[in-house]
């Protein structure tokens, strides 16, 4: 096939492929529920790779077939959480741009957030109430490890447009619809804000679906970098670190994104985290904790990401950054300084470097990660607190269950599933009702 991330190629029967595919579905669910599972797992003959890649993504995930995703955010929750996300602001594009589909009787557009969130889901209205059988509403979960293989949360999960065609779906609830979704991006730091999504029935299968979706995020991501787009103004020149949520930092200068290595990501973010700049021997007790690297080795790393960075921005004696320089984990703070909480959680995709040893970056890591749960808690609200304990420092956050339990209303969607959580993390912890208030190591 010419483009992997098509569900059919020409001329191929509909029909015929929905029956082999589901056919290849059952083979696979049967063998991931036997005791010689991890070899009957692999029966995905006939299926696209992107496909057989999440079908196991989500059968790891321990995704009931059957089932269909949460419903987390709802009301007045819901409501101040799409208003305070970047894709609110493209919203008039989307409805622009897809208003026929979404109006037309036959298909549903969507725009999620990061995780999977439905922020907006439109549509005529027998439509719209045919999707809220399977959970298709604003304020849903629909990443795979809620949903399973579904076009949103697969293009989240691989970071490229798709398409997932009727039992393609991990779900037999939605393998009655066919999706086409594409990601979106900041223009600025390349962070992932979210997808947009068409959703209807088995034609839309088809080359145009994929490319009006491709079309529709790269235009929304063209509108972002504009100047009505814009949160706040922007310096032409520029450059952008994007170290959260990932071992190795990207950089993007001069027009080019760089992966930096994991030394190279360490020294570019110490130095970020001191304007003022660092000595040879202040930046080897950051990377390594004592004196053991020679300072040889450290000017070798350093001239190589010289040459990286460019001679104009990195200046020594002391090692230092100049020039404009923004970093994700910056934004995030400064964010939080103005008290922009929910601004801040949507800029924070995960920690800083999560891989890294080095000291002064796990210290750097630290005190991020606990600045945003700080704010998160101080302000009780449960869509924030939803957000916080979906992020990988979150999970495992008992405090944040709790909060979060505390704040859902009773009867929320979400509230059964904070209190399932809240159990789960006080018997790995150890924990009675009377000693699990605290989180442990704080």
């Amino acid at each position: 096939m010419a483009d992997p991330w098509l569900a059919l190629e020409f001329g191929v029967d509909p029909d015929e492929r929905i029956a082999q595919v589901g056919a290849a579905h059952e083979a696979f669910l049967t063998g991931s529920t036997d005791a010689g599972r991890s070899g009957a797992r692999d029966v995905v003959s006939g299926v696209r790779d992107v496909v057989a890649s999440s079908w196991r993504r989500s059968a790891h995930a321990l995704l009931d077939p059957e089932g269909t995703p949460p419903v987390e955010l709802t009301g007045g929750d819901l409501e101040s959480y799409r208003a305070a996300h970047p894709l609110a602001r493209v919203l008039p594009l989307f409805r622009d741009l897809l208003g026929g589909i979404a109006t037309d009787g036959a298909h549903l557009m969507a725009v999620c957030d990061a995780y999977g969130r439905l922020l907006w889901v439109e549509g005529h209205p027998g439509v719209l109430r045919r999707a809220e059988r399977m959970n298709f509403v604003p304020g849903a979960r629909w990443d795979e490890t809620h949903a399973g293989t579904n076009a949103p949360g697969t293009a989240l999960a691989v970071d490229h447009s798709v398409q997932i065609f009727a039992t393609e779906h991990f779900s037999r609830p939605v393998q009655p619809w066919t999706c086409a979704a594409a990601p979106i991006h900041d223009p600025a730091t390349g962070r992932l804000l979210g997808a947009v999504d068409i959703t209807g029935g088995d034609h839309l299968a088809n080359p145009q679906s994929l490319a009006l979706v491709r079309a529709t995020a790269r235009a929304a991501e063209a509108w972002l970098a504009g100047p009505l787009g814009q949160a706040g103004p922007v310096e032409p020149d520029a450059v952008t670190v994007t170290a959260l949520g990932r071992d190795e930092a990207e950089l993007r200068v001069a027009g080019r994104r760089i992966r930096l290595g994991r030394r190279h990501s360490e020294l570019l973010v110490l130095l970020l985290q001191h304007p003022e700049g660092r000595t040879g021997e202040q930046l080897g007790l950051d990377l390594y904790g004592d004196d053991r690297l020679h300072p040889v080795t450290l000017r070798a790393e350093l001239s190589r990401l010289r040459r990286i960075l460019g001679p104009e921005l990195l200046d020594s004696r002391p090692y230092r950054l100049r020039g404009t320089v923004r970093a994700d984990f910056r934004t995030v703070a400064e964010l939080l300084e103005r008290g922009e909480v929910a601004g801040a959680l949507d800029a924070y995709p995960g920690s800083l470097l999560p891989g890294s040893d080095a000291p002064g970056v796990v210290r750097l890591r630290r005190l991020v990660d606990g600045q945003v749960r700080a704010a998160v808690l101080a302000g009780g609200d449960p869509a924030l607190l939803a957000a916080w304990t979906a992020t990988p420092a979150g999970t495992d956050d008992l405090a944040a269950w709790q909060a979060l339990a505390r704040a859902l209303p009773p009867g929320a969607p979400r509230r059964p599933l904070a209190a399932a959580r809240i159990h789960q993390l006080m018997r790995e912890y150890g924990l009675t009702r009377a000693t699990s208030l605290q989180r442990p190591g704080n």
